[in-house]
């Protein structure tokens, strides 16, 4: 058994994406040099949470992606997903969506409130360069459907992977992410195998936790190093924390805005594909 310890502390910073909705964006934000952190193949980690309305109700209007995918999971509030395809999802408490842009999809998020909390994360996981065109899809998760395991010193979400013999409602993919939401009682341990071969961040939203020797307090993430196992201790007010897990791709990012490929030219491709209203085509 090897420990893992924390090789980056990442602090979450305030931002704003689609219509001005106000976040702390953790990877994906400037790090030293303006370059964006991340830890493949996690492109970008988005936090929301309040409830002055002014802060989320603009939403986030009709947008494109193209060449990864995006996870919502949404602890508080309600929003409405639409897109291309046709699909309409209802994201509600606890519920989540998991979007793969491929090719293109264009998609818009609009809360569905006008007062009261909302509170939620969206993620980024990249793909591999010979699945960036294929086709877009998109699935919506039911609260019902995301299994709760309780444990002795708290309890577990599986979002995606599995944990023990618990399966999340998304497995598999070339990345074969993991994702769960962990709470964690006042001082308890919790530790977990998860295979040498993945990347994993640890992200505090609730107190803070110790990973090894060093803390992490609310809101700041940690990419961890080598090892196959993850141990994390709450701190004196416990703690509520995601891990996220994934074998890495390797391959060169090239990110303009909602676009990540492997190279400029693709980049490009893309921006005129979607001004030429080809972003979503077969033959784009």
């Amino acid at each position: 058994m090897a420990i893992r310890k924390i090789q980056r502390v990442v602090q979450a910073l305030p931002a704003s994406d689609g219509a001005g909705v106000k976040l702390m964006r953790s990877l994906g934000g400037a790090g030293h040099g303006s370059l964006p952190v991340r830890a493949d193949p996690f492109l970008m980690l988005d936090a929301f949470s309040s409830e002055n309305p002014d802060d989320y109700v603009a939403g986030f209007p009709s947008h494109p992606h193209r060449g990864f995918e995006t996870v919502t999971y949404l602890l508080d509030g309600h929003m409405l997903h639409e897109d291309h395809l046709g699909n309409r999802g209802n994201l509600k408490s606890g519920g989540v969506q998991w979007m793969t842009a491929g090719r293109g999809i264009i998609h818009s998020e609009m809360p569905q409130q006008e007062n009261g909390r909302m509170r939620g994360f969206q993620l980024w996981i990249n793909l591999p360069a010979r699945e960036k065109m294929k086709p877009a899809g998109y699935r919506d998760i039911q609260p019902d459907e995301i299994p709760s395991v309780a444990f002795p010193d708290g309890k577990l979400k599986v979002v995606a992977g599995k944990y023990g013999d618990t399966d999340g409602p998304v497995q598999g993919g070339s990345t074969e992410p993991l994702y769960w939401d962990v709470q964690l009682n006042s001082g308890k341990t919790f530790q977990a195998t998860i295979p040498a071969n993945r990347s994993v961040y640890v992200y505090p939203f609730e107190g803070s936790v110790e990973i090894t020797d060093r803390v992490l307090k609310t809101h700041q993430g940690g990419v961890l190093g080598s090892g196959d196992t993850v141990e994390v201790k709450a701190g004196a007010d416990g703690a509520r924390f995601l891990v996220l897990a994934a074998k890495p791709i390797g391959e060169p990012v090239v990110q303009y805005g909602p676009f990540v490929m492997n190279t400029r030219e693709e980049i490009e491709q893309a921006i005129r594909d979607y001004q030429n209203g080809e972003l979503t085509s077969a033959h784009a």
